[in-house]
């Protein structure tokens, strides 16, 4: 989804998702950061603007996620 239709608008936009992409992927690489970029992005999107640095949010976040698992996920074939 677009919020501008105009061609500089669209253009803009694209470089913008294509910078942020490529600095998340910067980052997770130097940080050592476990996961994947798609939960390195959804933490960030929540903690952008806490004063504390990444690198801890993301592996406690990451190790939360193992522990619990999937607790919401039904088994199917048990």
């Amino acid at each position: 989804m677009f919020f501008g239709t105009s061609p500089s608008a669209v253009k803009a936009q694209i470089w913008t998702a294509v910078s942020v992409y490529l600095l998340v992927t910067i980052v997770k690489k130097r940080l050592n950061l476990p996961g994947s970029l798609l939960t390195i992005l959804q933490i960030l999107e929540v903690d952008l603007f806490e004063k504390i640095p990444v690198s801890p949010v993301v592996n406690e976040t990451i190790n939360q996620e193992n522990e619990h698992g999937d607790d919401n996920q039904l088994d199917l074939f048990t």
